[in-house]
Parts: structure tokens; C-alpha cells; sequence
């Protein structure tokens, strides 16, 4: 699903020219619409700042999308109905569009070869810039089906060496990447332990507060850098500012995090929340199935909920659900413990559910999924797994 800094394609440009371009015949829309323009031409020109101006686009052009959903509640009688009908097929159109480009960007993350894909977003984009939505859908559902073929093959193709050895036994420190036979097949793990006799698990966070936008991210060399950790692993899901679906809120997390400098994150947001959460703390590791379990407790140096609790008390915890994310193939990371000793690390090629019956197989008293895709990273001494792109936050050994 996401290099250290991300590489922005002309898709994104494209994808804001084309609510500019269905919106410009709304003659109320014209100043912003000649604004957003000069942005996105002079965005295209300067790739070195584009992530800055991406995100007052996206601001902008939530904006706009606002000034729509406005109008569309306006008293029945003032609408025009041809502007009504072109404004959900506008929305529609652009709903399809980002939902298909962040799929090719997850696709991205795991191969290069993607022109062909390239050229058909492309195409729809001019359908649907033309008004042409018949065509633009049918491109959009071939492009769908296209990726996910490309998703399939990828999974299927996709070997461990020959050099990487068999173990269901875990190490008991240091970095390890081993063949794991499971009752759902072999996968291969990178993983590193450390000893929490020995060992400091910490949680590290970009910002120093809460933050709804334009959110600071650092790639997890910085994170086990600036903290003199041995190892590190990336955090839980935030929005991307790669998403155009994430414009207005880029590089945000919802789920709640304590760092190390004891500040807790997203509070209010999780007062009610039954997402799991890990906490480190000096000589222990604790996992609850509930984040809204958990108080306010400053003593641990980390905190952190993701989703979903793949073991907990050494049984199976997550077996599948309905999100075709966690059911397609890709590197998956985590969080987990047996006895005294935590382990974080990647199940490359697998879906959730077979990171889960991984986990089970070596023995993990507790563990926890945590952000994967184009943000799946593992260092040890270096990269083991990415470096994937920016995060907002991270987990980090270090010795005592």
C-alpha cells in the first residue's frame, strides 16, 4: 500500500485538473477554479516543493467539493437540474478515480512496471475531463481489474531464496530472516529481538503534538537515528499525502499513541475506541484489546494502537474480515512478544490473516499488526525492509 520522501506522478496534477475542469462551467466557481490552475501549473514545474503545494491544493479542493455539497442543498426549486446531475456524476466520477489511483500507488510500492496502468488512468482521466462518463467508468473498471491481475501475479510469482533458512524458533536477539512453515503455508519473516532486560522499546513521533494537516513525517532511519536505537519498525496507518483522498489531512493518524516524551496523541478520539494498543514500558510489554482500556498513564515509554490484534494470549486473534486490503498479498509488519522478549519485524507476501497463523507458528505470546504497504519498513544496522516512504510515527529498540 507507499522511499523516503514520495514520488509524486502527474496522476495527482490530473487528478485536480479534472474536478477543476467538470466544475469551470459553474460560473460561481470561476476564481477559485483560475487559482487552483496557476497552483497546479506551477506545482508541476517544481517538483522539489510539490509536497507543499499538493497539500493547499487538496485543501483548496476540498474546499471546492464543500461548495458543492452546499449547492446541493439549496432549495429544490433554485437547482439547476443539469448542474445537479453533472455534480454527481462529477462525484462519482472523481470518487472512482481516486479509489483506482490509490490502488496503482499501492501497486507502485511492490513494482516499477506499471506504464501500461499508467496509460490507461491517463485515458480515463480525458474521458472524463471530456464528460465522456461511460467511457471513463468502463476504463476505470478494466484499470481496476488490471491491478488487481498485476496484484495476483505478483503474489503468485513471488519465491524465497534459496539461502533463506527454515526456523519456527525465533532468536533471542539480534536480526533474523528465516522460512516459517505454517498450517497455511511457508512465509518468509524479518524480524529483530530484543530483550526488554536489555532492551528499551520506545515510541517516536514526528510531531510533538496533535496535528489534523500538513502533519510532519521522518523516514524510520531518522527515527532510529535521533533516538540511538539498534532497530525500528513503522508505526500504525496514517493518510498518506500521496492519497488525493487524504488532501486536507495529509500525513495524519486517528488512532491513539503515547511517545516517549511521554505526550499522548489523538485522545479524544479514542475514549471509546476498541482498537487494540501495545505499551512498552521499562522491563514489560503490555497489550490490550481495547485502547479505551487503557488510562493516561505517563510511566511507559510508548503507547501505541493499531489494528487488527492478530495474537493475543497465544491464540489466534484475527482470522479475515471484508477489507480487501488485509485480504490481498503484501509485506506485512508487527509487534509482538514471547515472555520478556519483543520482537518486531515483516511476513513478506501475505495477507493479514496468514501474518496472523505466521505469528502463531513462532510461538508469539501477543502481537499486533501495524501499518504495511508503501510504509513497510525494518531497520537493523540498515534497511531490512523498505525504506518505504515518510511516517508520522515509528518503534524503536535501544539498549539499555
Amino acid at each position: 500500500m507507499r522511499k523516503s520522501r514520495p514520488r509524486w506522478d502527474r496522476h495527482v496534477w490530473v487528478i485536480g485538473g479534472l474536478l477543476i475542469i467538470l466544475g469551470s462551467g459553474a460560473y460561481f466557481f470561476q476564481d477559485k477554479v483560475a487559482r487552483l490552475t496557476a497552483a497546479l501549473t506551477s506545482t508541476a514545474g517544481e517538483k522539489d516543493k510539490n509536497v507543499e503545494e499538493l497539500q493547499k491544493i487538496g485543501a483548496e479542493l476540498a474546499q471546492l467539493r464543500g461548495e458543492y455539497e452546499n449547492l446541493k442543498n439549496t432549495d429544490q426549486n433554485k437547482r439547476n437540474k443539469q448542474l445537479e446531475t453533472d455534480i454527481k456524476a462529477i462525484e462519482s466520477a472523481y470518487d472512482k478515480a481516486v479509489a483506482t489511483y490509490e490502488d496503482l500507488l499501492d501497486l507502485k510500492s511492490k513494482t516499477a512496471k506499471t506504464g501500461e496502468l499508467d496509460k490507461l488512468f491517463s485515458l480515463s482521466l480525458k474521458q472524463l475531463a471530456d464528460r465522456n462518463y461511460a467511457s471513463a467508468s468502463a476504463s476505470l473498471a478494466s484499470l481496476a481489474s488490471q491491478i488487481s491481475a498485476e496484484e495476483t501475479k505478483l503474489a503468485t510469482t513471488f519465491s524465497i531464496p534459496a539461502n533463506v533458512v527454515q526456523s519456527n524458533t525465533v532468536p533471542g536477539a539480534g536480526y533474523s530472516r528465516q522460512k516459517v512453515n505454517t498450517d497455511a503455508g511457508e512465509f518468509m519473516v524479518s524480524l529483530i529481538a530484543g530483550g526488554l532486560g536489555s532492551t528499551r522499546v520506545l515510541v517516536d513521533t514526528a510531531s510533538d503534538s496533535d496535528c489534523i494537516n500538513n502533519c510532519p513525517v521522518l523516514s524510520l532511519a531518522t527515527y532510529v537515528s535521533r533516538n540511538g536505537g539498534f532497530g525500528g519498525v513503522n508505526g500504525s496507518y496514517f493518510c498518506p499525502a500521496s492519497y488525493p483522498s487524504c488532501a486536507g489531512k495529509t500525513n495524519t493518524f486517528d488512532l491513539l499513541a503515547m511517545n516517549h516524551k511521554k505526550t499522548y496523541f489523538n485522545s479524544g478520539n479514542n475514549v471509546y475506541s476498541s482498537n487494540p494498543a501495545v505499551i512498552f514500558g521499562d522491563g514489560y510489554i503490555r497489550f490490550v484489546g481495547a485502547a479505551s482500556s487503557w488510562g493516561r498513564d505517563t510511566s511507559p515509554t510508548g503507547v501505541l494502537s493499531n489494528y487488527p490484534l492478530l495474537v493475543s494470549g497465544g491464540n489466534v486473534a484475527f482470522g479475515g474480515d471484508d477489507d480487501p486490503k488485509k485480504g490481498s498479498k503484501g509485506s506485512r509488519s508487527f509487534v509482538g512478544n514471547r515472555g520478556n522478549t519483543v520482537y518486531i519485524g515483516v511476513v513478506h507476501n501475505a495477507t493479514v490473516a496468514e501474518s496472523t497463523r505466521v505469528m502463531k507458528a513462532l510461538g508469539m505470546e501477543n502481537a499486533l499488526n501495524l501499518d504495511n504497504g508503501g510504509s513497510t519498513a525494518l531497520w537493523s544496522g540498515g534497511y531490512k525492509v523498505g525504506p518505504g516512504r515518510d511516517i508520522p510515527n515509528a518503534i524503536v529498540m535501544v539498549r539499555k
